[in-house]
């Protein structure tokens, strides 16, 4: 009835067309793409919930190690290749040496849990080292004394032993007699082992007499300590202490604090004495809320000073405590007259040395500490040019320490 409706109503000679009914998806392009990322994401989730790889496709080195064949002799023996470099690695020291010499440290991983542990071969101070916080093997320094280190859950640390210390062992040569007798002034360089371009500017652009002291921080101190006394400069540790203004202002990692106990301290101290070797003594760095308190300072001058270290005290407050626990403990005692660069400016640096010569002459020693500042480093090296010509002895810090305390 329709269609002749709709033939009845068109006009004459016209012919009526039907619509042609178009074929429409039961859903949008939009819904299509979101079901496509979906299933994208369950299969994601799916590798990641039932693969059994708890590495997450870390890559993992497998390093076999096998005992030499007994009919291998030494002049037949094989190229050295991978597995003959892991054999060399955990080949024991020779009788007598520094167990740290031939140290290494292993990482093995477990397939199926994914744990890891660090191992040291060859070395006899880290084998108990599991824990994963201890800092990487320090190589031993040449001219370390052996009997002169302990072994300590972090590494080797200074002792005095057989009548030696560490502070006589590794102060650097002076003439005692003459800065007996002459005004003499003694320079330390203070932050180095962090920036290894500074620090070799230190080494190589100063002359031995001056003091290097070292943080504990960076990716390998001890070999940079280890060429600064192959230059015979003689080097410090700087223990990094809370400052006032903690943790706003933090010296670093294993940092010492008031809120600690002295366990903990210690445990600490210990962490940073272990990352070099063939220091003579130690100073703070920073710190001045921790050398301000006695109760924290004194467990650490106590157990540094009965390891045969001397102290140095950069002079950065007023309210130090550590010259009078020094004291009370017969330990070599030393404190910054002067910061050389507190204003790094070559005119401001030149004035600071104009009144460490000053002090010097009126009181017979004087002790000025810098950074490693390009600029401190070019006008301290002028300056010393000039010493002689003055009369003034420029002399390594325990020389000074020991001329104070005769006088």
């Amino acid at each position: 009835m329709a269609e002749a409706a709709d033939e009845l109503s068109t006009p004459l000679g016209q012919k009526t067309t039907s619509k042609t009914r178009r074929f429409r998806l039961p859903f949008t392009a939009m819904q299509a793409l979101a079901v496509l990322l979906g299933l994208v994401l369950v299969g994601f989730v799916g590798v990641a919930l039932f693969n059994d790889n708890p590495l997450g496709g870390e890559p993992v080195a497998h390093i076999a190690l096998r005992k030499a064949s007994p009919a291998t002799t030494p002049d037949k023996q094989a190229p050295a290749g991978p597995t003959e470099a892991a054999k060399a690695a955990a080949k024991p020291p020779a009788a007598g040496g520094d167990a740290r010499n031939d140290a290494r440290t292993v990482t093995i991983i477990d397939g199926s849990s994914g744990k890891r542990q660090d191992v040291v071969i060859g070395g006899g101070d880290g084998a108990d080292r599991a824990d994963g916080d201890s800092p990487a093997p320090t190589s031993a320094m040449t001219g370390v004394d052996p009997r002169l280190l302990e072994k300590s859950r972090y590494g080797m640390i200074p002792v005095a032993a057989d009548g030696l210390k560490p502070f006589t062992a590794y102060a650097a040569d002076a003439d005692r007699t003459k800065a007996a007798r002459a005004p003499v002034v003694a320079i330390v360089l203070g932050g180095l082992g962090v920036g290894a371009a500074k620090t070799a500017d230190a080494i190589m652009k100063l002359p031995p007499a001056v003091t290097l002291a070292f943080t504990p921080y960076g990716a390998d101190p001890g070999k940079l300590a280890e060429r600064a006394r192959a230059q015979r400069h003689e080097i410090l540790l700087q223990i990094p202490m809370e400052p006032f203004d903690y943790p706003d202002n933090d010296p670093g990692p294993q940092t010492l604090l008031t809120t600690l106990s002295s366990e903990q301290n210690l445990d600490r101290f210990y962490w940073h004495l272990s990352r070099l070797q063939g220091y003579a003594g130690i100073a703070n760095f920073m710190g001045a809320r921790f050398i301000a308190s006695d109760p924290v300072m004194q467990p650490i001058l106590r157990d540094a000073a009965k390891r045969g270290l001397g102290y140095f005290d950069d002079g950065s407050t007023p309210r130090s405590v550590a010259q009078p626990l020094a004291s009370a403990q017969g330990m070599p005692f030393a404190k910054a007259d002067f910061t050389i660069d507190a204003v790094p400016t070559s005119a401001e640096i030149d004035r600071t040395l104009v009144k460490l010569e000053t002090l010097a002459k009126e009181r017979g020693t004087a002790v000025g500490i810098a950074s490693a500042l390009p600029v401190s480093i070019e006008r301290i090296g002028a300056w010393i040019k000039t010493l002689d010509s003055k009369g003034i002895m420029l002399v390594p810090l325990t020389t000074a320490m020991l001329k104070s305390k005769s006088s």
